[in-house]
């Protein structure tokens, strides 16, 4: 009897629960307890962080620049006063940096007033060299007898000094300004020429030999098939010629004066201010640092070898 009721009780559970899951409908697939334990797992991974990965990036770094900071200590243990301590110059640096824009004249003005003012230069100059330089490296590139009439002038010009161009600049110009724009010019265009030039002459000739069967323009071969093939030799130019502006003008600015970081630099000597000259050059380093990662995020972004 026992049995006979836990049969009948076992089979009205069982009832019970199929009508359930009838009413209920047809139950979502589910996945088995380790299933959905290894699915979740690389879900929760995908947000941890790569803390090597991070590590790595970070403290190779750190560690260089606090290699850096030691040997200037070590250099200046013993009260060397020709050379300030990175204490004494971090001091400065708080200094200078509380208010970076005062303008007592057009001789004392800020040092962030003097950095704006060369990287305004830059742009002028760096500015004029990409609009003349860029259009004739594609058609040094593209002609091969154009090419060749300039190839001597380039080779000529090239590897002179920036510092050289100044001179004549002043003498046409009458004005140190226009003089040091016209040095960052002459000093920036080689670069965007000679690469711009390499990569018009590195398209692969079928390319050349599709345009001319579909009997494309001259216009639509630069635009369609050259410019996408040369526009990661052309940053490289740009790259290489904006590393070489922010070289020459604070070279360029102790030679003619006004307001710039290369003359800010120079009257800081004239006053034996050493530790405002070392704050200078962390300032000159980093803004050119910043100039070669913005174009190079920008190389990276057009770069068509993905």
């Amino acid at each position: 009897m026992v049995a006979a009721v836990f049969h009948q009780t076992g089979a009205a559970g069982t009832a019970a629960v199929a009508g359930t899951e009838a009413a209920a409908g047809p139950h979502p697939r589910a996945l088995p307890p380790v299933a959905a334990t290894a699915a979740a797992a690389p879900r929760r991974e995908r947000w941890l962080p790569d803390w090597r990965s991070l590590w790595m990036v970070v403290l190779p770094p750190v560690l260089g620049m606090a290699l850096l900071v030691a040997i200037w200590a070590a250099a200046t243990v013993g009260g060397n006063a020709s050379l300030p301590t990175p204490a004494v110059t971090f001091e400065a640096a708080v200094k200078l940096f509380s208010d970076p824009f005062y303008d007592n004249g057009p001789n004392d003005q800020g040092i962030g007033w003097n950095v704006l003012f060369s990287l305004e230069r830059v742009a002028v100059g760096f500015g004029l060299a990409a609009a003349v330089g860029i259009p004739l490296g594609f058609i040094i590139g593209r002609f091969d007898f154009i090419g060749r009439m300039f190839s001597p002038i380039i080779s000529l010009l090239k590897p002179v000094s920036p510092l050289a161009w100044l001179p004549i600049g002043l003498l046409v110009f009458k004005s140190a300004n226009p003089a040091a724009v016209w040095t960052i010019f002459i000093c920036s265009i080689w670069p965007m020429v000679v690469n711009t030039a390499v990569g018009v002459q590195r398209v692969p000739q079928d390319y050349l030999n599709v345009a001319r069967v579909l009997n494309l323009s001259e216009w639509k071969v630069i635009t369609k098939i050259l410019f996408p093939a040369v526009l990661p030799y052309m940053l490289t130019g740009v790259r290489l010629s904006v590393g070489t502006a922010w070289l020459v003008i604070v070279a360029a600015e102790m030679l003619t004066g006004g307001v710039g970081i290369g003359f800010w630099v120079w009257d800081e000597w004239n006053n034996l201010n050493v530790k405002h000259i070392i704050v200078a050059i962390f300032v000159i380093g980093i803004v050119g640092l910043a100039l070669e990662q913005l174009l190079m995020a920008i190389a990276r972004r057009f770069s068509y070898d993905d």
